[in-house]
């Protein structure tokens, strides 16, 4: 027998609006009312027919991940398959599909063709990397949108981010409290709003303490792990060597690392090194880094919710245009010095 929304609605005591109500997620459904109608489908076994109700809703229940990524980077890096596995947490509770586009041609703009088929209901932008081509396709582009990290050139756009200029402020404070003075920092690139923040947050730390901000201990790379490696290389030609280094991301801090041991320096013995993410990595390596923990997965999950909550279910309720997730400092053994041992 096939069951019909009706006969959930007949089931659940309600009518066939509320019912529709409780299947697309609205917010404003009675929680014993939202019960009754699951208990109705799961007791039935009910299966909706997607394609009737994208007819009648006017969506497809599919929305779009952009990230202007290559592919190598995606898989390389493990903040993306984490951000994905959080947005795709929340779209497959409320019934939606996602769809990956890596904005990666390099022959035009890498985001023309994004929205213009017609069956995206809306689109996720991550890694905010602010080219001519992003700022041109947002300008034209009617879809709704919501931004992972704050996009400068874009300010009404709503995003979601996380407080990257705390997170770093707190590793330096930390790092001053260690007896560290000669702090260098590889910063995430400063075309994009996360390195200017995280930069922002090193330059306070050492301010606080009446440090000077020096130059040449500051060094710009792209949060892989293979600018890490070709920044560290570059600290290393100084006289004196820094005594710890900042990293604005745990796969800069892995390359740093890397770039230490080829030289036959030891962490923290000879340099202290920290990191930005807390990604899975952190813990695993020897010694395990210290690092400023970023809810990755979380902000997957609020930027979707955004989404479609606000932007394509339209709730009554305003769309906020930003939201900030706290960070956290993770102390390990990288930046442990001798004098702090057992």
């Amino acid at each position: 027998m096939h069951i019909t929304l009706d006969e959930i609605a007949r089931r659940a005591g309600v009518s066939r609006s509320t019912a529709s109500r409780v299947l697309n997620n609205h917010p404003h459904v009675n929680p014993a009312v939202r019960e009754r109608v699951w208990q109705a489908i799961r007791e039935t076994n009910y299966q909706p027919n997607h394609p009737a109700r994208s007819l009648a809703s006017r969506r497809s229940q599919v929305i779009g991940i952009i990230i202007p990524q290559s592919i190598h980077t995606l898989f390389a890096d493990p903040y993306f398959p984490l951000l994905i596995e959080g947005i795709a947490c929340v779209c497959n509770a409320r019934e939606f599909s996602i769809m990956l586009e890596l904005a990666t041609n390099t022959t035009g703009n890498p985001y023309r063709h994004i929205g213009r088929r017609g069956f995206l209901d809306g689109a996720i932008v991550a890694s905010a990397i602010e080219d001519e081509f992003l700022a041109q396709w947002l300008q034209q582009e009617t879809l709704p949108v919501v931004s992972v990290g704050r996009i400068s050139s874009h300010p009404v756009i709503p995003y979601v981010d996380v407080d990257n200029r705390h997170g770093a402020r707190m590793m330096v404070d930390h790092l001053i409290r260690r007896g560290y003075r000669r702090i260098a920092t590889i910063t995430g690139p400063m075309n994009i709003v996360a390195g200017r923040d995280r930069y922002a947050g090193y330059c306070e730390g050492l301010a606080a303490a009446g440090l000077p901000v020096q130059p040449e201990l500051v060094v710009e790379g792209n949060f892989s792990e293979q600018s890490g490696f070709a920044a560290m290389q570059m600290l290393l030609q100084l006289d004196p060597l820094p005594d710890a280094v900042f990293a604005a991301s745990d796969m800069m801090a892995l390359g740093a690392f890397k770039a230490l041991r080829a030289a036959d320096l030891v962490v923290p013995r000879d340099i202290a090194l920290t990191g930005f993410d807390d990604i899975p990595l952190a813990a695993a390596m020897t010694p395990a880094l210290t690092t400023v923990r970023q809810p990755i997965n979380e902000l997957g999950q609020t930027a979707a919710r955004l989404l479609l909550d606000h932007l394509i279910i339209a709730s009554s309720e305003p769309a906020p245009q930003r939201v900030i997730l706290p960070t956290e400092l993770i102390i390990r053994e990288s930046c442990i010095r001798d004098s702090e041992r057992g």
